[in-house]
């Protein structure tokens, strides 16, 4: 099986080109924009060239180029295993038409401990009025991170939206509060984004209520997580038919 990574030379381009040969897979190669290639893997002069060497593709490159890449992998019927985060709306549409070609890994971390704790965060919810218990989301990243909340947050937000019966733009998003902003608004789903340091991730549901917290914590060391879960993503999606997948699905939850 040969597997592809877009933007072979950043921190997880990196980490995949390890985790492919170890997954029992070859590297096909992948796309880069500056730096150098890890020893040995080979050099492809644009996405589309890399799906056509390649069995799957694995994406963790950057927003701007979602539609673009997913155009480019349905073209080619090549399945495709997208990280990327910060999606708009219409990104995500791109990925859902593109999903009727091939199919799509999307997800907004492929860590298996946080695709459990979205799982347990829809049954909370389920379990917990909105009316008496405030969901509120904190995550923290490192320094670099260009979007906020981050992908994972907004994962959470839509996991608790889901177990409530209604979406996260129904339920109302409130974020970056400052100012007389008046009370909070009972049934909305608060986010609060902290960035510094070398943080990889650290996320935070909590629910509260007059009487009682509960607070569900993940937190991720190393970005090699995300990097093993998105190769096992690759590895199962050889073979299936069209359609847009999770990690629930590759997980079998």
């Amino acid at each position: 099986m040969r597997i592809g990574i877009a933007g072979i030379t950043g921190r997880m381009g990196r980490l995949l080109a390890e985790e492919v040969p170890a997954a029992g897979a070859a590297l096909a190669g992948g796309t880069l924009r500056s730096g150098a290639a890890p020893a040995g893997a080979a050099v492809l002069p644009d996405f589309g060239a890399l799906c056509g060497a390649s069995d799957v593709v694995i994406d963790f490159t950057h927003a701007h180029v979602a539609r673009t890449h997913v155009q480019a992998a349905a073209d080619s019927g090549t399945p495709l295993i997208l990280g990327t985060s910060g999606l708009s709306a219409d990104d995500e549409a791109a990925v859902a038409e593109a999903a009727k070609r091939i199919p799509i890994v999307y997800a907004a971390n492929f860590a298996p401990g946080v695709n459990l704790f979205l799982a347990i965060a829809e049954r909370m919810a389920a379990a917990l009025p909105p009316a008496q218990y405030d969901a509120e989301i904190v995550e923290m990243h490192h320094r670099q991170k260009v979007d906020a909340p981050s992908g994972t947050a907004v994962a959470l937000g839509r996991a608790v939206a889901a177990g409530r019966g209604t979406t996260l733009e129904a339920a109302g998003k409130e974020s970056g509060r400052d100012g007389h902003t008046g009370a909070r608004g009972t049934g909305t789903i608060g986010f609060a984004a902290l960035r510094g340091g070398q943080v990889v991730g650290e996320h935070t549901l909590i629910f509260a209520a007059a009487s009682e917290h509960i607070s569900l914590t993940h937190r991720s060391f190393d970005r090699r997580v995300y990097a093993t879960g998105a190769v096992r993503a690759a590895v199962w999606a050889k073979g299936k038919a069209a359609g847009l997948y999770s990690m629930k699905d590759v997980l079998g939850m």
